[in-house]
């Protein structure tokens, strides 16, 4: 991170492109790690050296923002998804997306399908790389295209490979959206996680639109650090849940393991 310059007696010089209160709030969200899950104003406040009162005005902003989720209970905060939506863009421009493209449009030529990449946007997931076929009833999104976090397979793919206390956030944001649909998106969830345990994919046959079937499968780094989620479908008039089960979500298990070896080999 960019700092003040220092002057001769070791005072910090002014720079005007230098705005304090953004890198304070950067300051706030480094605290947070795998050992301190949940901290409070006060935790931060030390940590940080910014004034507690400063402190308290800034995470109720990241809050708002999404960046940080406060705990009622505890009366601390924890790290919400606007941080790993932005990690997950990151790791996607960060070359996955180059590697992936040949094999996405490999498998979008065979299959006359729609591949794709997404990136989480809590109730919302963007597209980040599209490949098309070139069939009449290929679905036709484009890079910047969102769909619904909880019904699309692109999501259920993210969501269903999260440590459960880390789809949470998730949750949220998608019941805040739309508190009536809850129910049904949330037994959907829960029938994507099942699926993923047992296919190493997940589907959506319909359910984020009518019209459309599709399978989703997460490629995970990191020993979990990081997942990508990929998604394969078009049109449900020649998409069956048997060639979702059978066809799809096999074939594109095989092109996100492909692009699993070839970064894990880069970063060799």
């Amino acid at each position: 991170m960019r700092r003040a310059a220092l002057g001769k007696d070791g005072s910090a010089e002014k720079d005007r492109n230098f705005v304090t209160a953004l890198a304070r709030g950067l300051d706030i969200l480094r605290c947070f790690g795998p050992s301190d899950e949940y901290l409070g104003n006060a935790e931060l406040a030390k940590r940080t050296n910014i004034p507690r009162p400063t402190v308290s005005r800034m995470t109720a902003t990241l809050t708002q923002l999404g960046y940080l989720r406060y705990a009622e209970n505890l009366e601390k905060y924890r790290l919400g998804p606007g941080v790993l939506d932005l990690g997950y863009r990151y790791l996607a421009s960060e070359g996955v997306r180059d590697i992936a493209r040949p094999f996405m449009q490999e498998l979008a030529d065979a299959t006359d399908c729609m591949v794709s990449i997404g990136a989480p946007d809590g109730a919302s997931m963007t597209y980040i790389q599209v490949c098309q076929g070139s069939g009449p009833l290929v679905l036709r999104l484009s890079v910047g295209s969102r769909v619904a976090t909880g019904t699309s397979a692109v999501g259920r793919a993210l969501l269903a490979a999260l440590p459960e206390n880390e789809r949470e956030p998730y949750y949220e944001a998608i019941r805040a959206q739309n508190p009536d649909a809850w129910p049904e998106v949330q037994r959907g969830l829960q029938r994507a996680i099942k699926e993923y345990q047992q296919y190493g994919f997940v589907t959506s046959d319909g359910e984020w639109n009518r019209d459309v079937s599709a399978v989703g499968v997460p490629l995970i780094l990191d020993n979990g650090g990081q997942v990508v989620p990929f998604n394969c479908g078009g049109s449900s008039l020649r998409l069956s849940r048997r060639i979702l089960i059978e066809n799809l979500g096999p074939r594109l298990k095989e092109v996100v393991d492909q692009v699993r070896q070839m970064v894990q080999g880069r970063e060799v």
